[in-house]
């Protein structure tokens, strides 16, 4: 559990590099999910939150794209 909170945080330092709002609005989001369920002792609910935990790594490491405006019509 804690290595997959970890890798979330880096994947979330990678994907939104310099765009702070979106870094803390993903570090607040990460840790708002594992806190609420710290107390989790289902071991199938576990393995299902691992599960997309896991998953929104993969889709914030391969779909999600930040665009930087570099002049007033180029992106």
């Amino acid at each position: 559990v804690l290595r997959l909170f970890k890798l979330l945080h880096r994947t979330r330092q990678d994907v939104f590099k310099n765009d702070t709002k979106a870094l803390e609005a993903a570090r607040q989001k990460i840790n708002e999910e594992f806190r609420n369920n710290r107390d989790e002792t289902s071991e199938e609910k576990i393995n299902e939150l691992l599960k997309i935990a896991s998953d929104v790594e993969v889709i914030l490491r391969t779909s999600v794209i930040q665009a930087v405006h570099t002049d007033s019509d180029k992106i």
